[in-house]
């Protein structure tokens, strides 16, 4: 069965530009429009699936050590620690060598990075440039924040996904890393990426990012993928992709999230989906969260769901972390929670990848998840504890406090 594209310039199946009538029609009928997407589907690139910090950080410190041009960095999350301490060296050590390394952290999520270690950075020849300084005087434009996590070299290498430069995500044993997912790419997709980069650059360090020209050879037999992103209020495309994605699923939706406050839309699009015969799948954080509250808000959405023919998997042995979606053999990977938090305040951006061979890598992936965690049962949910359904509840009202603040900025 081909996957259904949905392209910058139309719809089609799988590896071919021919449009689909019927998945144009569906679509249509959900309101997503035919072309409102920033970057189009782009052949001939790799993309390689990294699982657990000991593996992708090993990679993307190797990728710095190569560098001979430039590296551009853009967290969210970085706090001084041994992993830190890694990057910044292997950056400094790159800087020396004549390489030109931009580095753009949002200022909120580096607040945990040292005065020391945010000297080492300039002192070993980084720029530096942070997103949305915080101050009283911004008000709720504090919430606004750069959630991107991307690594580039020399324009031809790019990680993306849901790691932040933590110890959290490479800890000491007998600790466990925080259970996350990267992907490691080449191709034409690189140079999307970088554009994104540039943007931001350009807006909150007050100058264009000038970078030397990069040349990116398609792999003869490469996989095609397209970037999304998503900017606070004004874009979201994260989220309408991965809607239309639902609404076409043939057999499967398997959705990994750490923080799963869906909005109507999504649960409505999953309770459909499960009902007209697709695997729906949601693998979610277990009792090992860096948020209690965030998950006890999504537990109040499970009865409905699990009525519903939607079937949740809870991660047992650590955190999970990561963010992946796999619609039949179409997967998004990247920084976006599908949250209703992410499309009204962070900047966001994932890689699309339309492939049977990377989708079979994709479920291997999840299989393995979901043998490590526990699926939950209806009778079971309904017989849950009294002080349980107290925390939904409370956290509910959290929940709902923070979306008026939402609707209160679009007003």
């Amino acid at each position: 069965m081909n996957a259904i594209i949905i392209s910058a310039n139309g719809f089609g199946a799988a590896g071919s530009d021919a449009p689909a009538p019927d998945a144009v029609r569906r679509l249509k009928a959900m309101g997503v429009p035919r072309s409102r997407y920033r970057f189009p589907w782009r052949s001939g690139n790799h993309f390689e699936l990294l699982v657990d910090g000991p593996r992708f950080f090993e990679r993307m410190l190797r990728a710095i050590e190569r560098a001979q041009r430039y590296v551009i960095l853009e967290l969210y999350l970085i706090e001084s620690g041994a992993v830190a301490d890694r990057f910044i060296a292997a950056l400094s050590r790159a800087a020396a060598r004549g390489v030109a390394v931009k580095v753009l952290l949002d200022d909120f999520g580096a607040r945990m990075l040292g005065r020391r270690d945010r000297e080492r950075l300039g002192q070993g020849g980084a720029e530096v440039t942070f997103y949305n300084v915080l101050h009283y005087a911004k008000r709720l434009h504090n919430l606004l924040r750069d959630h991107r996590k991307l690594l580039v070299v020399d324009g031809v290498t790019a990680f993306v996904g849901g790691a932040g430069l933590t110890d959290a995500f490479d800890p000491e044993p007998p600790r466990r890393p925080w259970r996350e997912t990267m992907l490691e790419i080449e191709g034409p997709v690189v140079g999307d990426w970088e554009e994104l980069f540039a943007d931001v650059w350009t807006r909150f360090a007050g100058r264009k990012l000038a970078l030397p020209a990069s040349v990116r050879k398609p792999h003869p037999e490469g996989q095609r993928g397209r970037v999304v992103a998503s900017r606070s209020l004004r874009r979201h495309e994260i989220s309408r992709s991965v809607h239309g994605r639902i609404a076409c699923a043939e057999y499967r939706v398997w959705i990994a999230t750490p923080y799963f406050v869906p909005s109507w839309n999504l649960r409505r699009a999953l309770r459909r989906a499960a009902g007209r015969g697709v695997d729906v799948r949601l693998l979610l954080p277990g009792p090992v969260t860096d948020h209690p509250t965030v998950r006890h808000a999504g537990r109040r959405y499970f009865g409905r769901l699990l009525r519903d023919g939607v079937r949740i998997f809870e991660f047992q042995p650590q955190f999970l972390h990561a963010k992946t979606v796999l619609c039949d053999d179409w997967a998004s990977i990247g920084s976006s929670n599908l949250d209703r938090w992410t499309p009204s305040w962070n900047l966001d951006a994932n890689q699309e990848i339309d492939d049977a061979r990377f989708g079979c890598q994709v479920q291997a992936m999840f299989e393995d998840d979901f043998r490590q965690s526990v699926e939950l049962d209806l009778g079971r949910w309904h017989r849950r504890s009294w002080s349980s359904r107290a925390l939904e509840f409370l956290a509910g009202a959290v929940d709902r406090w923070l979306a008026g603040l939402r609707f209160s900025r679009r007003r």
